[in-house]
């Protein structure tokens, strides 16, 4: 019973170091983009994980995924925290909305979502040195809105790029085994 007791207290301790460790990261994400407005990128902690949601507008121009100059501030920024970090995984999901686009570059949404996930990944992989064994890229393309796509608002709301920061479990799952 006792070592049982033992293992339950030290995964709780593990958990309560977890989540210290979440909302230190959401703070310091938060302080880290503060020059930016609401409608260019927004960041929430849900699920033990951080989100920060920046907008098509903060990073692209439309139908591109060529990640513009103001872009590439927040990049910096977001880059300088991660650079800190170094037991947490990232994941970049590219988001789309539902209007179907279909180019010489893009055959797709899906496409669109996924190139766009790797401009990001190599802006902070190359530019800014986040290590790229902590960082994966994918594309959602329009399955994963967070906004009704009927309206232009809407729209722009599912036209995303979300850096997800989720802290490493490797402890954890070891205890558990």
């Amino acid at each position: 019973m006792s070592e049982r007791e033992q293992t339950i207290n030290e995964l709780q301790d593990m958990i309560n170091a977890q989540n210290a460790k979440v909302q230190q990261l959401l703070a310091s994400v938060k302080d880290a983009l503060l020059g930016f407005t609401s409608d260019e990128l927004s960041v929430t902690e849900k699920d033990g994980k951080v989100y920060v949601a920046m907008s098509d507008k903060l990073l692209f121009e439309s139908g591109s995924a060529r990640v513009d100059k103001r872009g590439k501030e927040a990049l910096a920024k977001l880059a300088e925290v991660l650079n800190r970090q170094n037991d947490i995984d990232v994941f970049i999901e590219g988001h789309t909305d539902s209007k179907p686009i279909s180019t010489a570059q893009f055959k797709d949404n899906w496409d669109l979502s996924v190139i766009r996930a790797t401009s990001v990944v190599r802006i902070l992989t190359s530019e800014y040195q986040v290590n790229p064994l902590q960082i994966q890229p994918s594309g959602r393309g329009e399955y994963m809105p967070v906004a009704d796509n009927e309206s232009a608002e809407g729209r722009s709301c599912n036209r995303r790029t979300e850096i997800i920061m989720a802290p490493k479990l490797d402890k954890l799952f070891r205890i558990l085994q």
